[in-house]
């Protein structure tokens, strides 16, 4: 909204122009000073202004009311200059956004045009992509077959080749019968063809036949033969072969048997070895035996009781029954002896304290060594006999 614009005022004009004159000193006066001091004759004292200067200018009372309305009107020209000025300055501003704007909103429809150009752009390339890649899967299906053809047909093409190779051969082969023969045409008569079957070539066709076909039969003979013998070849290398096995388990049994036998033959070794030591100990035991039997009859002899009865009559433990028997009695025979001595000899010690001496000393003397002589005897024989045991 436009407001309206107030007349240009002249500074220069002399109506505007304030002038005031004073020709007194003016002094503010801003500290208290002495009361003492003189003051000056042309000196005017002036109060400090504590208030604001709008409000002096309103409330002055030297101050015109014409001239705060010039200036209050200079500062709403100026203000309306300034506002005049930013409005202008704001519609060069909005034109340049509005120009701003219109080239955006260009660029964006040309970036959308753009955008949209390559998308189409990616899907055709996508479809492109997608249908070459169709097209190589077919063609490279279509070479793999068409490289097996090409491998089946040059297979092919060798074996054809070699066939060739041996036709050639064999044309080669036959050839000179071929010259042979039409240097025979040559050479026969011109009337030579009127013969027929009489002719000389008839038979030698014949014989080339008879031959060929015998030629078949042997060859079919040599391959059956050459089977059989291959067949008798697998048959012989397997008999070889179960041969071989059938050793080696026989070697193998042979081993196993001759080990045991080494086993059988030392137990047998041993068996007759430990034989032999019960024989001799059996032998041994048999000689000790009967020297213990010889011994028993030797000291039954000597100790030969008579309530025992005969001796060739006893056996052996009667006669060790009797022997020990025997052995008692001397042993208490003695052993009374030496109680008969042992009383003796102390009734003797008590005559000799008593002073006598008689007849009856020297007889228990004489009985005391009969008795010991007795005993002694015994026990040689005793011992001597146990030494011949």
């Amino acid at each position: 909204m436009d407001t309206l614009s107030l007349p240009l005022l002249n500074k220069d004009d002399p109506r505007f122009q304030l002038k005031v004159e004073n020709r007194l000193k003016n002094i503010f006066v801003t500290q208290i000073e002495d009361h003492g001091k003189e003051e000056g004759e042309n000196v005017k004292h002036i109060p400090v202004i504590t208030e604001s200067s709008n409000r002096i200018l309103k409330t002055g009372v030297n101050t015109l009311q014409r001239t705060l309305v010039l200036k209050t009107q200079v500062r709403l020209d100026e203000v309306n200059r300034q506002l005049i000025q930013k409005r202008l300055e704001f519609n060069d501003r909005m034109q340049a956004l509005e120009q701003r704007r219109a080239a955006l909103l260009e660029k964006q429809a040309e970036i959308k045009e753009r955008a949209m150009k390559f998308e189409k752009f990616v899907e055709e390339n996508e479809v492109k992509r997608q249908r070459a890649l169709k097209k190589y899967q077919q063609e490279k299906k279509e070479n793999e077959l068409r490289e097996v053809e090409k491998s089946k047909l040059h297979e092919e093409l060798e074996q054809f080749q070699i066939r060739h190779q041996q036709l050639k051969g064999r044309v080669d082969k036959y050839k000179i019968y071929e010259k042979y023969m039409m240097k025979i045409l040559d050479l026969l008569p011109e009337a030579y063809s009127e013969y027929g079957s009489d002719s000389l070539v008839m038979p030698i066709i014949r014989r080339h036949e008879t031959l060929s076909i015998t030629q078949q039969d042997l060859l079919q003979r040599l391959t059956s033969l050459t089977e059989e013998l291959h067949q008798g070849q697998c048959n012989l290398d397997s008999l070889k072969l179960e041969h071989s096995t059938n050793r080696l388990m026989s070697n193998k049994e042979l081993s196993e048997l001759r080990t045991q036998w080494d086993q059988i033959r030392e137990k047998n070794e041993q068996m007759e070895m430990t034989l032999y030591n019960h024989h001799d100990q059996s032998r041994n035991q048999i000689e000790e035996i009967g020297c213990l039997l010889l011994a028993v009859k030797n000291i039954a002899q000597q100790c030969h009781l008579q309530h025992y009865g005969p001796l060739h009559e006893m056996d052996s433990l009667t006669m060790m029954d009797m022997i020990k028997e025997f052995i008692l009695e001397t042993l208490d025979t003695e052993r009374r002896a030496l109680q008969i001595t042992d009383s003796s000899s102390e009734s003797t010690k008590s005559r000799r304290h008593r002073g006598r001496k008689g007849p009856a000393l020297t007889v228990n003397s004489s009985s005391k060594v009969n008795l010991k002589s007795s005993s002694k005897t015994s026990q040689n024989e005793l011992l001597s006999s146990s030494k011949t045991m």
